[in-house]
């Protein structure tokens, strides 16, 4: 039974994907929920699994294309054995090579190459045979093909000229002449994901009055109380380990409520005042930034928003981010810090009119009733659309959270 290999229907936000990863290839056998390949969109890489065991008998887009919603992208034959693959005479291959057929090429009965490598090689005009294969299989992936037009453009070396080329007679024995080493160059096409964030980011810039207000707080409250509780902590929630984020998350909710213009977003000439807090946590991923977003954070406790944000976190990780893991937010919270950062500007993400970014914790003296102390000292950054949030609600807003995490009780009493 033949069964067809939808692209999945992508949400209104989202028109089209593109073809990120085949991990079958024609003629492979694929055991039910085995994942077949990767499409990539504008927020998330969506994951298509084979429906029952069988074998991929045709692929109709190859990596790097571009595929709508629902459309077809291959075809299935279900079984427990996998097809065999027909090989085609070399008279027949010119009249293969004329199709449409995006399916797995066979040459000589014995070279092969995938969708992608296949259609390079054709417009090309290259020997599939005379190409080396790296891929799974023996297959000749598009980097082979890459490399292999690379070797053919270098220019062979001029022998005779090397032999007849006299040596400078006045160049110093005692001088070294410097040895020029290879220089790669590697081009690589944006994924749609980073394409769509830098296209946000630079949006934001030209869009937004965007202005950042600085400010630092003095952790040492804080650590004295993860240091006192986090074995306990662990203990009573599972293992969930107490962390600075959760603090962040509670102090950023309780002055939200204060001031509720940081909470709003812009939509046209309106202003949209949100009566919770939906909070993003952006994390860095091999494939770019995201942002999942707590849901009712004012409503979570410390435990809950650890457990919710290590959830999160792991499955932007391992790529298994759903769209509504990351759609909406009224306010989000960027964590350079991890990283070293000591001092940056984070940039808004749309349509939010604020953005909190935290740093690296640094011991600094400080001076305390006269007295000069070292302190583990944070840098927090505000940045704001000057549009909705006047500078005095912006620091105000800033100093809340100063407040807040320098005075932890704070957070519980609601003062």
């Amino acid at each position: 039974m033949t069964i067809e290999i939808k692209a999945p229907s992508f949400p209104e936000s989202i028109s089209e994907g593109t073809v990120a990863t085949w991990y079958k290839q024609p003629g492979e056998a694929v055991n039910r929920d085995e994942l077949i390949v990767d499409i990539e969109t504008d927020k998330v890489v969506l994951e298509i699994v084979a429906p029952t065991s069988g074998t991929i008998t045709k692929v109709f887009k190859g990596e790097g294309e571009t595929v709508l919603s629902t459309e077809v992208i291959a075809e299935f034959t279900a079984g427990n054995v996998a097809a065999p693959v027909d090989v085609l005479p070399t008279e027949e291959l010119v009249a293969s090579d004329e199709s449409d057929d995006d399916s797995e090429t066979v040459v000589s009965g014995e070279c092969f190459a995938s969708p992608a490598a296949r259609k390079m090689i054709e417009e090309n005009a290259l020997d599939t045979c005379a190409i080396t294969a790296t891929g799974k299989g023996g297959r000749v992936t598009k980097e082979d093909v890459i490399n292999h037009m690379k070797s053919l453009q270098a220019p062979a070396p001029d022998v005779s000229r090397t032999v007849q080329q006299p040596a400078p007679a006045a160049v110093s024995s005692n001088v070294t002449m410097p040895m020029m080493g290879e220089r790669p160059e590697k081009r690589v096409a944006m994924t749609r994901l980073r394409s769509t964030i830098a296209k946000r980011l630079v949006a934001a810039q030209q869009n937004a009055a965007m202005l950042t207000t600085y400010n630092e707080v003095n952790m040492q409250p804080i650590m004295d109380l993860r240091s006192r509780y986090k074995d306990d902590f662990a203990k009573q929630h599972d293992g969930v380990k107490l962390g600075f984020m959760s603090f962040f998350v509670k102090a950023a909710t309780e002055a939200l409520k204060r001031f509720p213009g940081v909470n709003a977003s812009i939509d046209g000439n309106d202003v949209v005042y949100h009566g919770y807090q939906d909070v993003g946590v952006a994390v860095s991923t091999e494939r770019g930034l995201v942002v999942p977003v707590l849901r009712d954070a004012e409503h979570m406790s410390l435990a809950d928003i650890e457990k919710t944000i290590n959830s999160l976190g792991l499955k932007a990780r391992d790529g298994k981010l759903a769209i509504e893991d990351m759609t909406g937010g009224t306010f989000t919270i960027s964590n350079g810090g991890v990283f070293g950062s000591l001092l940056s500007t984070p940039i808004l993400n749309p349509p939010q009119t604020a953005i909190l970014g935290m740093h690296k914790i640094q011991e600094r003296p400080m001076a305390v009733d006269g007295q000069v102390v070292i302190q583990p000292m944070m840098y927090l950054a505000l940045s704001y659309d000057h549009r909705m949030i006047d500078g005095r609600e912006a620091v105000q807003f800033l100093v809340a959270i100063k407040d807040l995490l320098e005075d932890p009780a704070r957070i519980l009493l609601q003062v």
